[in-house]
């Protein structure tokens, strides 16, 4: 069986990857800490640049790289195959080294539907200790089908190692369906977790953006609470962009944090913004964002949110002075067969 050798620049690293397997798939199997979020090529977290050798894409086209950005050798490690020896330059994320990949059972405590289209869980070790990870990561809810869908952590830990859940309903979406309809308080959820590496660095005193959309902010409140407990030394404003008001489903909490702590600014951004109210910023969060802050070579982002959001966004700020490196985004995409159920919908309703 072919074998191939990775040689990661940025932490003078090698990693061994099987025939077949992906870089980042051999490199979480290491114990390496590459930074990663959808695992679909769509999101472009786990962007590197190929110093030396060839890489193939047999799985999913790397989506987050336009044509310019591969010629230029540019690859995604969730996608990208060896087919020979590697130099990848990337920056591991030494936050998550030796947090350990668990599963384990959530008993659901409590259930409140937070607004429309989004019900929160409360969620408790069942008879195990609990999830041991980083504000901003995710779990993955493992299915009877042995399907899985990820959902960001929107707590910071705590000591009874509750974690919280935001569930946005997705019609068609099967688990989050059952979610608002059949699942009760008491029940049992088996999960993988913690995984991905949107968490805060440490490493900067740089004033720092936060950008959501919609339940993006979940991750977000989980960074923004272990701040409450250890202020950051710098300035923090968050955008949370939403469709209408009552789509900013903890916006009171939001709206608390930035009238007790000076160094945390919030704005609310409504695409669709009535004409009548007047306590809202209308149109699109990420420009909300430029224009505020045309220049953005002092600053470190944060932003997570739909792929649209993502991909607007990660091109927009690059455009204005972010430099690539100070971007970190964590891109909540649908489940592949949520995504064609969707598709199915939407072509049998306009055939």
């Amino acid at each position: 069986m072919s074998r191939h050798r990775v040689h990661l620049i940025g932490s003078d690293s090698w990693i061994d990857v099987a025939s077949g397997e992906t870089v980042l798939h051999a490199a979480r199997r290491q114990d390496r800490a590459l930074p990663y979020s959808c695992l679909s090529g769509r999101c472009g977290s786990c962007r590197g640049h190929l110093i030396a050798g060839q890489v193939s894409y047999p799985y999913n086209p790397p989506q987050a790289l336009s044509p310019d950005e591969l010629r230029a050798g540019e690859v995604l490690l969730c996608q990208a195959v060896p087919q020979s020896d590697l130099e990848v330059a990337i920056r591991e994320v030494d936050a998550i080294r030796g947090i350990p990949l668990r599963q384990l059972d959530l008993r659901v405590a409590g259930m409140a539907q937070l607004a429309e289209d989004v019900m929160g869980l409360s969620l408790l070790p069942h008879e195990q200790a609990p999830l041991a990870y980083l504000p901003g990561q995710y779990l993955d809810v493992l299915l009877a089908s042995g399907r899985r869908r990820a959902f960001s952590i929107a707590n910071a830990p705590r000591s009874d190692g509750m974690i919280e859940l935001h569930v946005r309903r997705v019609s068609g979406g099967g688990f989050t369906e059952q979610v608002f309809s059949d699942l009760r308080p008491g029940d049992i959820l088996r999960v993988e977790g913690p995984l991905g590496t949107f968490v805060a660095r440490a490493d900067s005193d740089r004033p720092l953006l936060l950008v959501a959309g919609g339940t993006g902010f979940a991750p977000i409140k989980a960074i923004v609470e272990r701040w409450l407990e250890q202020p950051p030394a710098r300035r923090v404003q968050l955008y949370w962009g939403a469709r209408v008001a009552t789509d900013l489903y903890l916006e009171s909490a939001v709206a608390r944090w930035a009238n007790e702590h000076p160094w945390f600014g919030y704005q609310a951004v409504l695409s669709e913004q009535s004409p009548d109210d007047t306590r809202y910023r209308g149109g699109l969060v990420h420009q909300a964002v430029l224009e505020d802050h045309p220049d953005l070579a002092s600053f470190d982002l944060y932003m997570s949110g739909p792929p649209a959001l993502i991909e607007a966004g990660r091109h927009a700020f690059v455009d204005a002075g972010l430099p690539a490196d100070r971007l970190y985004y964590d891109s909540f995409d649908y489940a592949p067969d949520v995504l064609a159920s969707l598709i199915r919908a939407r072509q049998g309703a306009n055939p």
